[in-house]
């Protein structure tokens, strides 16, 4: 098994809502860590070209960077957790156009030492 990571950041607001209370809307220098997985190289030896992953996680997280996450779909209907974006990140990145190679998982940080990671669990369909 091989596998890729493509790191970027953005910056954006957010308020989750705990137990029912909304917190104050407050700014992060979020991290995104993509690891994308697969078993077969291709003739030039890659997994996946890191320019098409840097290129998809880019397009995704564009939509976030310098905005307030709770105006900003899905995030208008979904509690911005880390967590939350952290799916949302796995699951808006398309299929990428690497033979084999899949979004395994993504790491969101949101402040230093503190991580949320999500894991596909349909890794190969």
């Amino acid at each position: 098994m091989f596998e890729l990571s493509v790191r970027r950041e953005f910056c954006a607001a957010h308020a989750i809502t705990i137990a029912g209370r909304r917190e104050p809307t407050h700014g992060h220098n979020w991290g995104v860590t993509v690891v994308v997985t697969g078993e077969q190289l291709d003739a030039n030896g890659l997994l996946c070209d890191f320019h098409l992953i840097e290129r998809e996680l880019d397009r995704v997280i564009g939509e976030f960077h310098n905005r307030d996450l709770n105006v900003v779909s899905p995030f208008d209907r979904v509690n911005p957790t880390a967590e939350h974006v952290a799916r949302h990140i796995a699951e808006a990145i398309g299929p990428l156009p690497c033979k084999g190679a899949v979004v395994d998982r993504v790491i969101v940080t949101e402040a230093p030492g503190c991580a949320a990671t999500y894991v596909r669990s349909n890794i190969g369909g």
